[in-house]
């Protein structure tokens, strides 16, 4: 079984679409037999994968600072779950489970863990497969952002291609059996 560490947001967002598109990854893990490794909420668009995976008999690590669990967000239930002192730390555990990422919508926090994992990437401390699900065009810009960093060279092509960019859950059920064939 090889984990797979999603980013994604701890609130709902506006359209239910995305509590759709969390159940829909959620259903893409446990058919592939992967297990999920996230940020441990019991909210959002994290609470609602989480519940979907662990619904379907899936495996479920999640990390989450005290700070967080004092909020009474953490997901109680999970196959694993590790009270860490400090977002980095977070980071760090969720990054020693994993073998890839997969960012999905969010806000601030799933872009520092984006761009952090990346970052990483980038500096060569990991070769794990890093994916950004632009589901209904929610990472538009960011994507031009990104081509835009590399046209005025801040960002080497080479460097760009650390993240697979999908459109939806059948490419990234592609790409995910494509890393682990």
């Amino acid at each position: 079984m090889k984990k797979i560490c999603v980013f994604c947001g701890s609130s709902a967002g506006k359209s239910k679409a995305y509590i759709e598109m969390a159940n829909d990854v959620a259903d893409l893990l446990v058919e592939q037999d992967h297990g999920l490794v996230y940020g441990g909420a019991s909210i959002g668009v994290m609470g609602a994968m989480a519940d979907k995976v662990l619904k379907k008999n899936g495996e479920v690590w999640g990390v989450m600072p005290q700070s967080l669990v004092d909020w009474e967000v953490a997901h109680e239930g999970l196959t694993k779950f590790e009270v860490v002192d400090s977002m980095h730390a977070r980071k760090e555990v969720m990054y020693n489970w994993s073998d890839a990422f997969v960012a999905l919508p969010g806000g601030f926090g799933t872009l520092d863990e984006l761009c952090e994992i990346l970052t990483w990437a980038q500096l060569k401390y990991h070769e794990k497969p890093c994916f950004l699900l632009n589901f209904n065009g929610f990472f538009d810009h960011l994507i031009k952002h990104f081509q835009h960093i590399n046209k005025e060279g801040f960002l080497s092509d080479e460097h760009l291609e650390l993240i697979t960019i999908v459109d939806s859950i059948e490419e990234l059920s592609v790409e995910l059996e494509k890393s682990f064939a």
